[in-house]
C-alpha cells in the first residue's frame, strides 16, 4: 500500500508550489520558440542561456505578485482604473529592465563575449527592445491576472449561491418554527381532553401524533420531499383535528387523483394554511361549520385553495 504524499505546510505558507508553475510556463514558451521540447530543455540546462532563463523566471514572478497582491487590491478593486493602468504598465517596464542583466551575467559567467552570445543585441537598450523581455512579461502578467480574476469570480459566485441557499434554509426554518410550537400545544391539549371524554379516541390520537412527530423529526429533513409524503402528513393532521373537533364541521378535502410522488415541495409549506383553517374555524353550535381544502396540479404547478366558515379563500401556488 502506497503512503500518501506529505507536503510540508511551509510550502503552502510561502507559496513555493508556484515555482513549478513558473518553470513550466517559461519552459513552454522556450519550447515554442525553439520548436523542439528536448532542444529547449538542453538549452536551458546545458548552455550559456541558463542565467537568462532564471532571470525571466524570478523577476517575472515578482512582477506578477506585485500586480496581484499590491496593484489589484489597491487600485483595480477600488475602481481607480487609470492609476492601475499606469502602475501595471510601469511594473511591466521595470520587470523587463530587471531581466536584462541576466543576458550580461550569462555572457560573463560563461566567459563568452556578449556580442558573440547575443549577436543581435549590442546594448542594454537594444536588448530591452529586441529581446522577449517586454512581450513575455506582459503575457505573464495577463495570464496571471486572468487566473486571479477568474478565481475571484468563481468564489464570489459560489459565495452568492451559498448565501441564497442559507437564505432559503432560514426562511424554511422560520416557517417550521412558526408552525411547530402551535401544533404541539394544540395536539397535546386535544389528547389531554380526549383522555377524559373518549379514551379510545385519545389512543388513536396519540398514535397519529406519534406518526406526525416521526415525520417531522426524521422523514422531512431534506430541502424538498415528494408531494405524496406531504399530503399523507396533511391527511394525518386533518384526521387528528377531526377527533379534536368532535366532528362539529363538514370537511371537503379534494386531493389530486394522480400519482404525486414525482412532484417535489418544501416540507411544511402547505401546513400553515391547513392549521389556520382549523384555528379560525367557527365554533357556533347552532350551525354546521365547514372547511374546504382543494389541491390540484396544473401545468407543473401546485394550486392550493382553502376556506372555512369564518375566513375568506386563500390561494397558494408553487412551482414544482
Amino acid at each position: 500500500m502506497s503512503s500518501k504524499l506529505h507536503i510540508p505546510s511551509w510550502v503552502f505558507r510561502y507559496k513555493l508550489y508556484h515555482l513549478p508553475f513558473w518553470f513550466g510556463y517559461h519552459y513552454l514558451w522556450w519550447s515554442i520558440a525553439v520548436g523542439n521540447p528536448l532542444a529547449a530543455a538542453t538549452s536551458i540546462l546545458f548552455s550559456p542561456y541558463t542565467f537568462k532563463f532564471l532571470f525571466y523566471v524570478v523577476f517575472q514572478a515578482l512582477g506578477v505578485y506585485v500586480n496581484l497582491y499590491i496593484l489589484i487590491p489597491r487600485f483595480l478593486e477600488k475602481g481607480k482604473y487609470l492609476s492601475y493602468l499606469v502602475s501595471v504598465l510601469l511594473t511591466i517596464f521595470v520587470t523587463a529592465c530587471l531581466i536584462i542583466p541576466g543576458y550580461y551575467i550569462a555572457a560573463w559567467w560563461n566567459e563568452v563575449p556578449f556580442n558573440e552570445l547575443f549577436p543581435s543585441l549590442q546594448s542594454p537598450f537594444l536588448t530591452l527592445l529586441k529581446s522577449n523581455s517586454l512581450p513575455s512579461t506582459a503575457a505573464s502578467m495577463t495570464l496571471a491576472m486572468s487566473i486571479k480574476l477568474g478565481k475571484n469570480w468563481l468564489e464570489s459566485r459560489r459565495r452568492a449561491q451559498m448565501l441564497e441557499k442559507e437564505k432559503l434554509e432560514t426562511e424554511l426554518k422560520f416557517l417550521k418554527s412558526q408552525f411547530n410550537p402551535h401544533f404541539l400545544f394544540n395536539t397535546i391539549n386535544s389528547i389531554f381532553v380526549l383522555i377524559h371524554k373518549n379514551p379510545d379516541r385519545a389512543s388513536e390520537s396519540l398514535a397519529k401524533f406519534s406518526n406526525l412527530m416521526r415525520y417531522q423529526l426524521y422523514d422531512c429533513n431534506a430541502h424538498q420531499i415528494p408531494l405524496d409524503q406531504e399530503l399523507t402528513y396533511l391527511e394525518d393532521f386533518i384526521e387528528l383535528e377531526e377527533l379534536r373537533q368532535d366532528h362539529n364541521f363538514e370537511l371537503d378535502l379534494r386531493l389530486p387523483p394522480v400519482d404525486t410522488s414525482s412532484y417535489l415541495i418544501a416540507p411544511f409549506l402547505l401546513m400553515p394554511f391547513v392549521e389556520n383553517a382549523f384555528k379560525h374555524l367557527s365554533q357556533n353550535p347552532r350551525e354546521k361549520n365547514r372547511i374546504e381544502l382543494h389541491l390540484d396540479l396544473q401545468a407543473g404547478k401546485i394550486l392550493y385553495t382553502k376556506s372555512n366558515s369564518t375566513t375568506t379563500t386563500y390561494k397558494k401556488t408553487e412551482d414544482n
